[in-house]
């Protein structure tokens, strides 16, 4: 989403509750059957780099929860930024690339607050070193954002296909496929359909929103008309006092933000459902998705955790899938550095 920070501690953090959690996500997920995924296979494998680079995941890993653990915002900044990346041209770390200058993906308003670059530029220095021009930043980037929300429970949440390659080119003109955090369902819903998602994957990681922060200029058009104050129906009156509180009817503050999950922004669970239900969904696409019979049904039922884990963990495959570059198709190729193509 255009408008989407990870802490450490829940009580499965244990490596019996962590098996035991496994195996409930792992039989979920079996049970809701592999017919989810994406049905042509575009080159993409578990493990793929265990020959030519046997190190690459361990390395994504060891850096991200090294720099989550320092800073866990980054949870929900490698989030975002791989949706950000697959949703323009598909996943294929063009959000990286620095030029054309002021033209790329990353200046383009829709990816302002896009973070964790430095994150990526680590991990691929570390990369380089040991297997030269073998891991794409496309993957990095795909294994980064499950690892920097897994840390948190000290176990990957979801696996992670690889053997992406990076796309040449990035321009701003293509952001316009990100889904806008004004849209309504419909509008919501072609963005995921554009991309061969459906609504239960717009559900599911639209739970991505349990964690990181908006910026008031994301939230204030629900709080404000013109110089008046004017609440969306749609939006708690207690939240919707917090909110104007936090983020005034000025030009000052459009630089600010406020957590997406006000209740637990550092974890990553549930209770985003939760709070739709409520009417404190923090941006207009939230609440939106309380306004379709089918997603709201589908919301209700992932504030179940175990069930929003496994429907996410399908979806971030799904999206992970999104007009990837690889051998099997001759497109794209291994940067040796992923600000330049």
């Amino acid at each position: 989403m255009r408008r989407p920070s990870g802490g450490a501690g829940w009580w499965w953090r244990g490596g019996g509750a962590v098996a035991w959690w496994g195996a409930v996500v792992l039989c979920h997920l079996v049970t809701r059957g592999r017919a989810g995924l994406l049905e042509t296979n575009p080159g993409l494998a578990y493990n793929f780099y265990q020959t030519s680079c046997p190190s690459a995941e361990a390395t994504v890993k060891s850096i991200t929860w090294q720099m989550v653990a320092s800073n866990p915002a980054l949870a929900g900044r490698l989030l975002r930024l791989h949706f950000h990346d697959c949703f323009v041209q598909g996943c294929d770390a063009s959000i990286l690339l620095d030029t054309p200058a002021s033209q790329n993906e990353k200046s383009a308003p829709p990816n302002g607050s896009v973070g964790g670059y430095e994150v990526i530029d680590a991990i691929k220095t570390k990369l380089e070193a040991a297997c030269p021009g073998v891991v794409s930043c496309a993957d990095i980037v795909a294994l980064a954002a499950r690892d920097a929300v897994s840390y948190q429970f000290q176990a990957s949440l979801w696996q992670v296909e690889t053997g992406r390659r990076d796309g040449p080119s990035s321009l701003a003109s293509n952001a316009g496929a990100l889904p806008s955090f004004s849209a309504g369902f419909s509008g919501l819903l072609a963005s995921f359909a554009a991309q061969g998602l459906n609504v239960t994957d717009l559900v599911a990681l639209s739970g991505a929103h349990t964690i990181g922060k908006a910026s008031c200029s994301s939230v204030t058009p629900r709080l404000y008309a013109g110089n008046a104050t004017s609440v969306d129906p749609l939006l708690d009156s207690t939240l919707a006092a917090v909110l104007i509180s936090k983020c005034p009817n000025n030009a000052a503050s459009s630089s600010a933000t406020v957590d997406l999950d006000g209740n637990t922004p550092l974890k990553f669970d549930g209770v985003y459902y939760t709070n739709l239900i409520n009417k404190r969904g923090l941006l207009a696409s939230d609440a939106a998705l309380m306004q379709n019979a089918a997603a709201a049904a589908i919301v209700n039922d992932l504030t179940n955790p175990i069930k929003f884990y496994a429907a996410f963990a399908m979806s971030m495959k799904k999206m992970g899938r999104v007009n990837v570059l690889t051998a099997k198709n001759g497109k794209g190729k291994i940067r040796t550095q992923c600000r330049a193509p």
